[in-house]
Order: structure tokens, then C-alpha cells, then sequence
């Protein structure tokens, strides 16, 4: 049986997008998005990154504060550092929409 693994989020961009380069030129912007959880005033902080074009329109378009949608699919991983292995955890972004801009109210 094949696994699924899709990640859809809404929330708020917790800062302003990071684009930086691959040794190969290729374009990465990595985001995190705080998502609400039913408790209030919590918040889950979730990081996100973005390759390639997505990645350039996510670091010329988005900005701190604006409510996005994303999809994509979650990843894991693990590095050492200073003998201690750190897990890590991200949305590997296959798709990113503003939904609302900083300071902007529906209704």
C-alpha cells in the first residue's frame, strides 16, 4: 500500500521570506506560518520551504504578517552537530496563496 502524504495549512507568516541559492543557482525561500490551534492564544509555528519559481514568487510576494494558504508534502530529517543529532521537520511547498494581506479584514 502506498503512503499519502499531503500537508494543507492556513496561517500567518511569522517573518518575511528567506530566499537564498544552491551552489547550483537553483532558488530555495523558506517561510514559517503560525496556525491557530483551538486553544486560545497557542499556536502551532510551522516551517515551510519552497523551491525553484514558487520560491521566487513566495520571497518577492509574501510578507510578514499576511494570512496564507499552503499545500505540499511533510519531510523529516536529522543532522549532528556538536555530537548532539537534532530531527528536523518541514512542508516541502507545492503550492502558496495570500489569502489575506498584513492589516486587512474580510466583513
Amino acid at each position: 500500500m502506498e503512503g499519502l502524504n499531503n500537508v494543507c495549512l492556513v496561517g500567518r507568516l511569522t517573518k518575511d521570506p528567506e530566499m537564498r541559492f544552491t551552489t547550483s543557482g537553483t532558488p530555495v525561500t523558506k517561510i514559517t506560518i503560525a496556525v491557530d490551534k483551538y486553544e486560545k492564544d497557542k499556536a502551532d509555528f510551522i516551517q515551510c520551504v519552497a523551491w525553484k519559481k514558487l520560491a521566487e514568487i513566495i520571497a518577492e510576494h509574501a510578507k510578514k504578517g499576511m494570512l496564507v494558504s499552503v499545500v505540499g508534502r511533510l519531510e523529516t530529517g536529522s543532522y549532528e552537530k556538536e555530537n548532539v543529532k537534532h530531527f528536523t521537520t518541514e512542508v516541502k511547498l507545492d503550492y502558496f496563496k495570500i489569502l489575506e494581506k498584513k492589516g486587512e479584514q474580510n466583513g
